[in-house]
């Protein structure tokens, strides 16, 4: 019997391959959006394109403050991966009402507010990242934030349809 990683296993390493191509030098983040087990957008995060990217010119930090007063730094030249795969569904005319989006790392406040005015359902995510802001926004959303394991049972131990 041969050893075949689960559909999310699946999906959360194509999201690892994705984000070997961002261009932010402070996180390499990818995000694959998929519909009925088929990639239908994926997104890393970088610059706008024909804009310089922060691995070429550096990043445009900027500090702001939370509403519990903690800083946060954020760059002015990234877009963050949920995003660019949403923008990239929006520009090939791809629906993505009811899909999944699988990241590498949870998303931020700003990024997980996009991914509940699209309609997505599910977020699958493999590291945290400040889960505790975002918790409040996922209590007045029908959106499940999900962390996959890569190391979990194969599916030759899971029966799936």
């Amino acid at each position: 019997m041969s050893t075949r990683s689960t559909w999310d296993q699946y999906f959360m390493r194509i999201a690892q391959l994705v984000a070997e191509r961002a261009t932010c030098s402070r996180a390499k983040i990818g995000a694959v959006i998929v519909r009925d087990k088929n990639i239908i957008a994926t997104g890393y995060n970088g610059s706008p394109a024909g804009h310089p990217h922060c691995t070429d010119v550096g990043c445009l930090v900027y500090v702001s403050r939370n509403p519990d007063g903690k800083e946060e730094e954020n760059c002015f030249r990234t877009i963050h991966a949920e995003i660019n795969a949403i923008a990239q569904a929006a520009k090939h005319g791809v629906e993505i009402n009811d899909a999944d989006i699988y990241v590498t790392a949870s998303p931020c406040y700003h990024c997980l507010k996009t991914v509940i005015n699209t309609g997505i359902k599910r977020i699958y995510y493999l590291k945290p990242y400040k889960i505790d802001l975002i918790r409040p926004l996922l209590e007045y959303s029908e959106v499940e934030l999900i962390q996959i394991n890569l190391d979990d049972a194969r599916e030759d131990l899971v029966k799936e349809t």
